[in-house]
């Protein structure tokens, strides 16, 4: 089930600070890298709860991990797993070519790619939608696939990495057979999409709200719970335009509502909705309406 709502952060940009050159890591308690912040990172996660009781921070919701969780973490998703003391758990973090070398995507083109593709994708998917939660038997199968990992990992040497690719398929493929039904549901409703088209919202929202301000694409994402390449990409694909181009867009639109239903000068129209330059102001305006801002006024006035 959904979690609770969040407040939005900006999130710190983790990049490859926990991984190494091979694209695989994984560590357990015993590894101390402190409580990191709202992050993102360029690389999938995997987080399996063995045991204590937290909170898992993944976009805009809040989910609870229990013993027996296990969270996946897409590319650039925002998140933040509070751990706690006596806890027992696995972080496992990979490139997306380490599991599958043929694929040479960018993150945020990963979710356009099908299931039949990519079956491994889908607990990644549609973590926000489904609390994994493993039972006892399958709990320490899992386990024990993370510990021999975790052997191979650290041994390295002929074959380690096949052996590694072997046991983390067989882990996400365990969570994959357990809540196939809900995972085919899911992606047969498109529910995606919907998901999509509520971070544009906030986006757009956030945008709205602050058009008056020096707001960037970085402000916006994490408004939207979003890494800036990702909603970048977003913006790209289900409006056709940049970031800048529906700012500068919006920006105009009120200039255009405010010289129709104040005198107020031009200059001092430009600076209320986010220009700071009343001569850029008036180019960019020309660009978009065809006219200068008075002639746009006086012809409008007629």
């Amino acid at each position: 089930m959904p979690g609770k709502p969040t407040v939005a952060a900006t999130p710190t940009n983790l990049n490859d600070a926990f991984l190494p050159p091979g694209g695989f890591w994984i560590r357990d308690q015993s590894t101390d890298v402190g409580q990191p912040p709202l992050h993102r990172h360029e690389y999938f996660q995997i987080h399996l709860n063995i045991s204590g009781t937290t909170q898992h921070v993944l976009g805009a919701t809040t989910q609870q991990i229990v013993p027996g969780s296990i969270s996946f973490v897409m590319p650039l998703r925002v998140h933040r797993v509070h751990h706690v003391d006596a806890a027992e758990f696995f972080v496992i973090n990979y490139k997306p070519e380490f599991l599958r070398p043929e694929f040479r995507l960018n993150a945020p083109e990963l979710e356009d790619l099908s299931l039949r593709a990519m079956p491994e994708l889908a607990p990644f998917l549609f973590q926000e939608y489904i609390d994994f939660r493993l039972p006892p038997d399958e709990l320490d199968a899992v386990r024990q696939l993370c510990l021999r990992m975790q052997v191979e990992h650290r041994a390295g040497g002929f074959y380690a990495e096949e052996f590694i690719r072997a046991d983390l398929f067989r882990l996400i493929g365990v969570v994959c057979r357990r809540y196939e039904a809900q995972l085919r549901a899911l992606a047969d409703k498109n529910i995606l999409q919907g998901s999509r088209r509520a971070s544009l919202a906030r986006a757009s929202r956030y945008i709205r709200e602050h058009l008056k301000e020096p707001i960037t694409l970085a402000d916006a994402a994490a408004a939207a719970f979003l890494s800036p390449n990702y909603l970048a990409h977003l913006l790209k694909r289900e409006t056709g335009r940049t970031f800048g181009d529906i700012l500068t867009a919006q920006r105009i639109d009120l200039a255009c509502r405010l010289l129709l239903t104040s005198r107020r000068a031009v200059g001092d129209i430009a600076a209320s909705v986010g220009f700071q330059d009343e001569a850029y102001f008036s180019r960019r305006f020309r660009q978009l309406r065809g006219v200068t801002p008075s002639a746009y006024r006086s012809d409008k006035q007629r």
